[in-house]
């Protein structure tokens, strides 16, 4: 299978330009080697627009005329509907049942056909819609555009901090991972590139594990409180993950909320549940981390109001 390559990810970074926010390295006032990269800036609060806005300016002028499909829980349905009105292309995303209504919202106004379905109807009611449509079905990871888009993240980071030891991923579908991963191993092979994902929906531990990508049903994915990180790997990002990532580590759902009241009372950042797993394994996991100049990328931070009244309230 082939993956992407650090000269698709400079490509990516040429498209996403005046589109994307290049984000800071926030230095971590508690800990004097912990850098947090803070997504959650982004116009629609996640990392997401990244891959998105690569995706659909790759398009010829007439696939963008016919629209663009996905499906997500949120973030990545954002990112793509806002991609897609800033270059004039229609966008439906189809929403799993459940999704936080803050993101559903956000879709809408940003002008997106949102199609709610059972959640694990999900993927087949988008390949459906763009059978029927001819719209370009834009997966939320699972596609090499999407993947250089995200490794952005990593280009940023090495130009910010060229002595990085230790990059920090959350992963969900893979796609943030493999291409941080990429572009952090190509220009800085000793650095140690980190996934993180809740022990609830520990699907890409078990794959990396295996060697092949172990699916977890929605009754088991769907426990954990990090909405954006219930999504199984596919056979790309298992690939780019089994190649470049150094390992993975889990975290609770208790060490994920107070990550997340963390983030809000001491960083002054709003990070949703997946946006926070980076910095929970840095808080409470640092004894299974190499040791070093730390950065836990924070990847989103739409999260509904009573999830971040539930996290400060819980520290």
């Amino acid at each position: 299978m082939e993956l992407i390559s650090i000269a698709d990810v400079r490509a990516a970074a040429e498209d996403v330009a005046g589109t994307v926010l290049r984000t800071p390295l926030v230095p971590a006032l508690w800990d004097d080697q912990l850098w947090l990269k803070p997504e959650n800036l982004q116009p629609v609060g996640s990392f997401k627009l990244r891959g998105a806005t690569h995706a659909v300016a790759r398009l010829d002028p007439a696939a963008r005329a016919r629209g663009v499909v996905t499906h997500s829980s949120g973030n990545h349905g954002q990112s793509l509907a806002y991609a897609a009105r800033a270059l004039g292309a229609p966008c439906t995303v189809v929403v799993p049942e459940g999704a936080p209504e803050i993101k559903v919202t956000r879709m809408r106004a940003l002008g997106a056909d949102v199609r709610l379905v059972p959640p694990a109807r999900r993927f087949a009611e988008a390949e459906r819609i763009a059978a029927e449509t001819g719209a370009a079905l834009v997966p939320p990871f699972d596609h090499p555009a999407v993947i250089a888009g995200q490794g952005t993240i990593g280009l940023e980071i090495v130009a910010d901090l060229p002595d990085v030891d230790v990059v920090l991923v959350p992963v969900g579908g893979g796609g943030l991972g493999s291409g941080v991963a990429t572009a952090v191993k190509a220009l800085r092979p000793s650095v140690a590139v980190i996934g993180v994902e809740p022990a609830l929906a520990a699907d890409a531990q078990e794959s990396l594990a295996v060697g092949e990508v172990v699916v977890w049903d929605v009754e088991r994915t769907y426990r954990t409180c990090a909405d954006g990180l219930r999504t199984n790997l596919s056979a790309l990002t298992l690939a780019h993950l089994r190649e470049r990532l150094d390992g993975i580590v889990t975290v609770t759902e208790d060490e994920i909320v107070a990550a997340t009241g963390w983030l809000l009372r001491d960083a002054r950042l709003v990070a949703e549940p997946s946006g926070a797993v980076a910095l929970a394994a840095r808080l409470f996991h640092s004894g299974e981390l190499p040791g070093g100049r730390t950065v836990a990328v924070v990847t989103g931070g739409n999260a509904d109001p009573h999830v971040l009244s539930a996290a400060l309230t819980r520290m």
